[in-house]
C-alpha cells in the first residue's frame, strides 16, 4: 500500500457531493472486504490492521495508527485514507503514489481463520503460497502456465523435514516460468526474481553507466544540462531547439523515505524549471528518455502526462482479479484521466525511448501517452511488460511473496502485460554492439523524427 496525500483525496472525491460543514460523516470503525486484492480490513479505536486472506489462511498485514480524519500512517511513514460512503456499508481506500481507489463492503466479523493461529510448517506454507498466486495472479492462461499442474509436481517434494533452503528453493523454481519481474520470492536479505526473457534489470550500475554515456555522446553539444529530484531528473537543450528529459525513475525525488508530499513537490520545482513557459514557447520537439527506469508511482506519472497536454483525457483504466475461482472476473475498471495542470505545460511533439529495462510506473506513464492530444512516437524496444501493483503477501513461516494482480487497460481494452508496450519505430537500445561502437540510434533516431516532424511513426 503507498501513501496518500489531502490532494490526492481531494481528486479521488471529486465529482461527489460536498458536505455539509458541520455534517456528520459516516463512521469506517468495523471490518471490511476489498473488492479483488484478497484482503480485509479492521478499523477500531484509531488503529488499521490489514489480514491478508485466502481459501487457507488469514494473516495480519500492514498495521497503521489513525493521524487525522479518516487518514492512517504506517509506521514506515504510508499514508492511508478511508471513506466512508452514505449508506454507511460501503467504503473506499486510497493511496496517493498509487491511481484509482480500492473499493471496500462492510462484513459483520473477520473471517474465522483470522481468529486461529496459523501452521508454520513447510507444507502449510506451500499451500499458502500456491492458492495466493492460484487466487490473485491474473496472467497464467496468457503466459501457458497450468497452475495446478505446478502444484502437482511440486507439493511432494514439500514435508516436514523440508528446510528452508529447500522451501525457497521450491518456490523459485515455480514461479520462474513465469518472467514476470513483478513476481518476487524473498526470505529475509535472499530475493529471487526473474524479468522478461532478453531483457536487463534497472540497476543503479547500469544507470550511472548509461548516464554517463549519454552524457558524453548524445549531450555533448547540449546547453543547460542539470539534474533535478536527486537526479532522477535529467534535462539538456539540444541543438536545433528541442529538449531532452531522461527519467531514471518515479520517486526517490527527494530520498527514498521522503512523503509523498515532498516527492510531488520536488517534482513540480523540477518540470517548472524544464517547462518554463519561455522555455516551452521555443521548444520544437520533446525527446522523454525512459530507457532505463525503474517504476516508483504511477500517480507521478500521471502528474508528469498532465503537464503534456492543454486537453483531458484517458490516460488507461484499470482492474484487478476479484473472484478466487474465476480468473476472468475483475473489478469494474476505473479510469484515469489525464487533466491539463496548472503549471507550466508543453503540449508539441514529443519523441517516448523505451526498452527492456523500462519498468512498472515507467511503463504505466508509457501507457499514458499512448493518446495523448499531439503528436507523441515511441521508439526503441517494448518495455518490460509489468504494470500491476505489487501485492506483498506474508508466508507462515516469515517468508514472503511479492506478485500483481491488477491490468492497465487501453480506451480500446487492450493491455500489455507479459509482451511489453512496442514502439513505433524500432532501435537496439545500449547493445554491447551500441557501446562498443559509441552508438544511440534510439537518440538519433528520436531527434531526426522530431526535426522532420509529420511523418509517418508506423
Amino acid at each position: 500500500m503507498r501513501i496518500v496525500t489531502a490532494t490526492a483525496v481531494a481528486l479521488a472525491l471529486a465529482g461527489q457531493a460536498a458536505p455539509a460543514a458541520n455534517a456528520q460523516q459516516p463512521t469506517t470503525d468495523g471490518i471490511w472486504r476489498m473488492d479483488g486484492y484478497g484482503t480485509v480490513l479492521s478499523i477500531r479505536n484509531g488503529t488499521f490492521q490489514e489480514y491478508q486472506t485466502t481459501a487457507v489462511s488469514c494473516l495480519k498485514g500492514d498495521s497503521a495508527q489513525r493521524t487525522g480524519p479518516g487518514t492512517y500512517t504506517t509506521p514506515d511513514g504510508v499514508v492511508l485514507t478511508v471513506r466512508a460512503q452514505e449508506d454507511r456499508d460501503h467504503a473506499f481506500l486510497h493511496a496517493d503514489a498509487s491511481v484509482g481507489n480500492r473499493n471496500l463492503r462492510r462484513i459483520p466479523t473477520l473471517p474465522d481463520a483470522c481468529a486461529r493461529p496459523m501452521a508454520e510448517d513447510p507444507r502449510t506454507t506451500f499451500d499458502v503460497f500456491w492458492q495466493t498466486f492460484e487466487e490473485n495472479y491474473p496472467f497464467f492462461a496468457s503466459k501457458g502456465i497450468d497452475w495446478h499442474k505446478v502444484r502437482d509436481q511440486y507439493r511432494p517434494q514439500v514435508h516436514t523435514g523440508t528446510t528452508r533452503d529447500e522451501l525457497y528453493a521450491v518456490f523459485s523454481e515455480m514461479v520462474e516460468p513465469l518472467y514476470d519481474a513483478h513476481v518476487v520470492v524473498q526470505d529475509g536479505n535472499r530475493i529471487f526474481s526473474q524479468v522478461r526473457p532478453d531483457t536487463v534489470v534497472p540497476t543503479g550500475e547500469l544507470d550511472a553507466k548509461v548516464k554517463k554515456f549519454i552524457v558524453e555522446r548524445d549531450l555533448r553539444d547540449a546547453r543547460n544540462l542539470q539534474d533535478f529530484a536527486n537526479g532522477r531528473i535529467t534535462y539538456a537543450d539540444l541543438p536545433g531547439g528541442q529538449g531532452y528529459v531522461r527519467i531514471s525513475g518515479f520517486g526517490g525525488y527527494a530520498g527514498d523515505r521522503a512523503p509523498y508530499a515532498t516527492q510531488l513537490a520536488e517534482l513540480d520545482r523540477a518540470l517548472d524549471t524544464v517547462l518554463s513557459q519561455e522555455r516551452t514557447q521555443r521548444l520544437k520537439g520533446l525527446i522523454i528518455d525512459l530507457r532505463i527506469n525503474g517504476g516508483g508511482s504511477d500517480a507521478l506519472g500521471i502528474h508528469i502526462a498532465e503537464r503534456l497536454t492543454d486537453t483531458s483525457y484517458l490516460a488507461y483504466s484499470k482492474r484487478a482479479r476479484n473472484d478466487p475461482a474465476d480468473p476472468t472476473r475483475h473489478t469494474r475498471p476505473q479510469p484515469a484521466y489525464a487533466t491539463p495542470a496548472q503549471g507550466p505545460r508543453y503540449t508539441g511533439p514529443v519523441a517516448v525511448l523505451t526498452g527492456g529495462s523500462t519498468f512498472s510506473a515507467g511503463e504505466t506513464f508509457t501507457q499514458a501517452l499512448m493518446d495523448r492530444p499531439g503528436k507523441t512516437v515511441r521508439i526503441g524496444q517494448p518495455t518490460q511488460g509489468v504494470f500491476s501493483d505489487v501485492m506483498l503477501r506474508k508466508l507462515p513461516n516469515g517468508m514472503s511473496a511479492w506478485l500483481p494482480n491488477e491490468e492497465f487497460l487501453t480506451r480500446s481494452g487492450r493491455t500489455f502485460d507479459g509482451t511489453g508496450i512496442p514502439p513505433h519505430l524500432t532501435e537496439p537500445v545500449f547493445t554491447k554492439e551500441e557501446f562498443d561502437k559509441k552508438r544511440d540510434s534510439a537518440f538519433d533516431r528520436a531527434v531526426n523524427v522530431l526535426r522532420n516532424y509529420g511523418g509517418t511513426t508506423s
